[in-house]
This record gives structure tokens, C-alpha cells and sequence, in this order.
């Protein structure tokens, strides 16, 4: 087992997937804890669909380049996945009626509008899984940059900045009375997710990527008590269940992505029971029987 460790660590490939699932394990959490907090669990889950039209339009401006269509994939995807994050973060901030039907249109279209964009760039089903799915054994040592600024992004914005940014999503009224910009710190944790979406992308895929930035942050508010200390454990379920996830794979042919989120929901599954049965025996029984 040691050794088999050992040579999986010596591939070159596998060094950058690890390095990169780290990363992502981490700092997803964090953007996440945002989300959750504001009670926009499935944000991540609209970008992601937006997302896939980004990484189309990636594909058809490398085809009128010339170079390698993953080169500009993720930077499409970031690009597209802001402006859909913008129009969200619009559409829940006006608060009309209709929002969650042209939020649904806006999820609808994207993923559509991916498909047949990644087609007329010359992709193939197979190509489209990648995105869709994940495929982090395909990461380069760009896919690492992208990753490495992610991470010093978010841990600077999303972890310095923890003070106001809770307030805005936990409370945005007070936030606002208290003299907070609260549509400027609103549209920054769009951002943030539009980042973190597309650079997960790659190791969940678009269709999976809001379970690594919503689970974990699900799992530790069971037994944590604070906004801190469930940020700190979501950070160490993401990057633990990332790393497993992807070891897993490396023994097992199957896919990373879906199985760093099965893990993470067999994670929470399991602490919820674990924590219930140890809830069920402290509670002391009350007798029904008559005097």
C-alpha cells in the first residue's frame, strides 16, 4: 500500500491533480460558507450552468486563434460566469416576483447554449464531459496557476474579509444601517463564486461543482456553533474528501469528481446519524409509568 502511495506521489500528473484538488478542497468551502449563510445554497450550481457557455465561447475564440482550446476554456468560463453571477446577484437583489422562473431560464440556457456553442467550435461529447463532469486527470500546469491565484484570492478576500462579508449575508438590513455598502460586498461574493466555480469546474465539473462548496459547510454546521469554526471545518472536510477522492481514483477507475462528492455526502450522512444516535442516548428517559 506504502508503495503503491509512493509511486502514485512519484507521476507527475497525479502531483499536479493533487496539488490542484487541495486547493480546490479548500477554498471552495470558504465561498460556500457565504452562500449557505445567505441562504443561496444553489448559486453555485447557476453559475456552473452560465459557466459552460463561457468555456464554449473559450472553445470558438481558440479555434479562430489557433491554439489549444483548453487554454482559453477557463478563461471563457470565468469571463461568462461573473456576468451570469452579476445577473443572479441582480435578480435576487430586486426581488422580483418572476426572479426564480428567469433564474431557471438563465440556468436552462446557459447549459444549452454551451452544448451547441462547443459543437460549432468543433468539440465533441467527450470534450463537453470534461467541463460537465470533471477531469482532473487532465490538469496542466496552467489549470495549476489558475488554481494557485484562486486559492490566494479567496484565502485573502473570503477569510480577511470575514468580518463584513458575514454581515452582509447573515443580516443584510443591519449590514446596511450600519453603514456598510451591502450591494458592493453582495457583488464581490458573486465574484467570488464566479471564480471558484470555474476553476473547480475542473475537478468536479459544472454539473457537481456547488456540492464542493455547499457540503462541507452543511456537515460542519452540525456540530459547530459558530461562523468561524464552520469555516474552518468545511475547509479541512473539502480538502481531506478531495485528496481521499482523488487517491481512490487512482486504484479505481472512476470519476474523480463524482466521487469526491459522494464521499463528502456519505461524510455528512454519516455525521448527521452519528451525531444523532450520541443526541438520542444523552437525553434522559422519561418514565410513563403511573404512581
Amino acid at each position: 500500500m506504502i508503495s503503491a502511495l509512493a509511486q502514485m506521489l512519484s507521476v507527475e500528473l497525479m502531483q499536479r491533480s493533487l496539488a490542484v484538488a487541495l486547493l480546490v478542497g479548500i477554498t471552495a468551502p470558504i465561498v460556500g460558507s457565504y452562500l449557505v449563510q445567505r441562504g443561496m445554497a444553489l448559486m453555485g450550481d447557476g453559475i456552473g450552468h452560465v459557466a459552460l457557455t463561457g468555456v464554449a465561447l473559450g472553445w470558438l475564440a481558440a479555434s479562430w486563434v489557433g491554439v489549444a482550446p483548453d487554454d482559453f476554456a477557463v478563461s471563457g468560463a470565468f469571463l461568462i460566469a461573473v456576468v451570469g453571477a452579476l445577473l443572479i446577484e441582480w435578480m435576487r437583489s430586486a426581488g422580483h416576483n418572476s426572479s426564480d422562473t428567469a433564474l431557471a431560464i438563465l440556468f436552462y440556457g446557459g447549459i444549452a447554449l454551451g452544448v451547441l456553442l462547443i459543437t460549432l467550435g468543433g468539440g465533441t461529447a467527450a470534450n463537453l464531459n470534461y467541463y460537465l463532469f470533471g477531469s482532473i486527470s487532465t490538469v496542466s500546469n496552467l489549470d495549476v496557476i489558475y488554481t494557485v491565484v484562486l486559492a490566494v484570492v479567496v484565502g485573502v478576500v473570503g477569510l480577511g474579509l470575514r468580518g463584513p462579508m458575514f454581515s452582509v449575508t447573515n443580516d443584510e438590513g443591519f449590514a446596511r444601517s450600519s453603514g456598510l455598502a451591502a450591494r458592493h460586498w453582495n457583488v464581490l461574493i458573486a465574484v467570488l463564486a464566479a471564480l471558484t466555480v470555474a476553476v473547480s469546474m475542473r475537478v468536479v465539473g459544472v454539473l457537481l461543482v456547488s456540492a464542493i462548496m455547499i457540503v462541507p459547510n452543511a456537515t460542519a454546521q452540525l456540530f459547530t456553533r459558530s461562523f468561524t469554526a464552520t469555516q474552518r471545518w468545511a475547509m479541512g472536510i473539502g480538502a481531506v474528501t478531495s485528496l481521499v477522492g482523488l487517491t481512490i481514483t487512482w486504484f479505481v477507475a472512476i470519476s474523480p469528481g463524482a466521487t469526491i462528492v459522494v464521499l463528502l455526502i456519505a461524510v455528512y450522512v454519516l455525521t448527521a446519524t452519528c451525531l444523532a444516535l450520541v443526541r438520542r442516548r444523552s437525553t434522559p428517559r422519561v418514565s410513563t409509568a403511573r404512581p
